[in-house]
């Protein structure tokens, strides 16, 4: 059996919108460039980046019923005019989630050029990740003419109560009606058909398509995974009453997945407190939202809490700062904000995941449904931060040291709520991480006393800056920001020995500001 592609621990994978990529790639040369002709370079570069992993997002074929409404709904016309004016029916692609087969779309190439991209990714020591969406299928995909069972199905007066919801079939000279698919709290994506999770002949005929992606990649990226849970979907279509025939399964879907192909590394996008539960059902990684949330529009204390998990959940999570569903980072986190939390997101446990043009500072989020957008110039000032930080985040003391979130205490004020510290620990190397989420300065006492105690003097070099600060007793450092270590005495255990003398690091930040050091002792 073959094992799972597991380049290393805490691992870094880089999204691609890869139709909106080729089509890019393809501008300069005058002629299309597909999977198969991308150039060594561009492989090479993801390398450099210290990605182990590459997604390569909507390689499979899309429905052509989806690019129909895609090309007629007012609103998508709105949308693509503010993000494309001059757009044609040429760049209208449809959706890469409504998928009539899961075979390689011509757009990207053929299943040869997939496997050539895998080979070129397994030689620098990257694997290669497709997507699977379990929830639905396009309106034209072959089981809705041959295996409509397989779908969620309606009465006639369903549908005519609500045809954004449901629409049509013909079917053995008879009338079916079938659901869309759905998130209970979106209106329903009217350019799919929903599978239903009640029906075993469905669950196995998923299970053998993902059986045919595992022969050409290393993991999949599970749409909305949350979706299959027995419970979920109970929940969000037992209303319909629409499962004659069928009752609950006994074991859930993703177990029986991952039973059936366990060679593959599992990504769950996941919502609404279901993570944990897919871990436990096999899932490899995540999505980590809540923290993407709390560090957009929460306080930073809620982050501080979420960062308190046990450290075998946080080694499952997947964090993001941006993805293809999301904003461009460079937006939702304006000016030096974004280089706090691309600090926070770099150096956390679990898998980062990054996406094309946010090492760029791109700001226009592309829809799925369109290759290109109107052109955007290079941001220098996110580059030239990335081109310090990704280099340090490669290293090995971030994927195989031992991670500890560390305790902040006040000082002279309430600010240090605004902080997050933590160390990875390597051998005889020991990085501290300090993070300011806050706008104002603010300040703490961070507990590192197992680091400091025992030797006089440190010298803390700050990696994202370059420079190096000794930092003796009580000696501040004035370089933008404040350190200094204090002694203090402190109440013993032992009744003999009343007090012990303590160290502890004080931390000033100003607002939005992030290091990473690394503490040497000096003797």
């Amino acid at each position: 059996m073959l094992q799972k592609y597991l380049p290393r621990e805490n691992p870094a994978l880089y999204e691609i919108n890869a139709a909106a990529w080729l089509y890019s790639l393809s501008v300069k040369p005058g002629k299309p460039v597909r999977l198969g002709s991308v150039p060594a370079a561009e492989w090479d570069r993801l390398k450099r980046l210290g990605m182990d992993y590459v997604w390569l997002m909507g390689v499979w074929t899309r429905s052509q019923t989806g690019r129909r409404i895609s090309l007629t709904d007012p609103g998508f016309h709105r949308l693509f005019n503010s993000i494309t004016p001059n757009w044609t029916e040429e760049d209208i692609i449809g959706s890469c989630y409504s998928v009539s087969a899961y075979e390689p779309d011509p757009l990207v190439g053929t299943w040869e050029d997939i496997d050539y991209v895998r080979r070129e990714l397994h030689q620098r020591g990257m694997g290669l990740i497709l997507d699977f969406i379990p929830n639905h299928t396009g309106i034209d995909h072959h089981w809705t003419r041959e295996h409509p069972e397989y779908y969620v199905q309606v009465q006639k007066e369903d549908y005519l109560k609500d045809k954004e919801a449901f629409f049509p079939i013909d079917y053995q000279s008879q009338t079916l009606y079938l659901a869309h698919g759905r998130d209970p709290n979106f209106p329903a994506w009217t350019d799919t058909a929903q599978i239903n999770y009640f029906n075993p002949e469905a669950r196995a005929a998923l299970i053998r398509e993902i059986e045919k992606i595992a022969r050409h990649c290393d993991g999949i990226r599970c749409d909305m995974a949350m979706l299959m849970l027995n419970d979920v979907f109970q929940r969000v279509w037992e209303w319909t009453n629409h499962h004659p025939g069928y009752t609950l399964p006994a074991e859930e879907f993703w177990a029986q997945a991952v039973h059936e192909v366990p060679n593959l590394i599992y990504v769950a996008e996941a919502y609404w407190d279901t993570e944990w539960t897919l871990q436990q059902l096999g899932f490899d990684f995540v999505y980590d939202k809540r923290l993407y949330d709390r560090m957009r529009n929460g306080h930073p204390n809620d982050v501080y809490l979420h960062l308190t998990a046990d450290i075998h959940y946080q080694n499952k999570l997947v964090r993001f700062i941006e993805n293809h569903d999301e904003q461009r980072s460079r937006v939702t986190f304006p000016g030096k904000k974004l280089e706090a939390a691309a600090v926070l997101l770099s150096t956390l446990p679990g898998l980062k995941l990054f996406f094309h043009g946010q090492m760029e500072g791109k700001r226009i989020r592309l829809p799925v449904q369109i290759r290109r957008s109107k052109p955007e110039t290079v941001d220098p000032a996110v580059s030239t931060f990335y081109e310090k930080l990704l280099p340090i985040i490669n290293e090995d003391t971030f994927h195989s040291g031992n991670w500890q979130l560390r305790d902040i205490q006040p000082h002279q004020d309430d600010s240090s709520q605004n902080l997050i510290a933590y160390t990875w620990k390597l051998e005889n190397q020991t990085v501290l991480v300090t993070v300011n989420l806050g706008q104002d300065a603010s300040q703490g006492i961070v507990d590192i006393k197992d680091i400091i105690m025992g030797q006089s003097n440190f010298i803390f070099y700050d990696r994202l800056k370059g420079q190096s600060f000794l930092l003796e007793n009580s000696l501040t450092a004035d370089a933008g920001f404040v350190l200094s270590l204090e002694d203090k005495l402190e109440r013993s255990g032992c009744p003999d020995k009343p007090y012990n003398a303590s160290r502890k690091l004080i931390l000033q930040l100003d607002g939005y500001q992030a290091h990473i050091f690394e503490i040497r002792p000096v003797n």
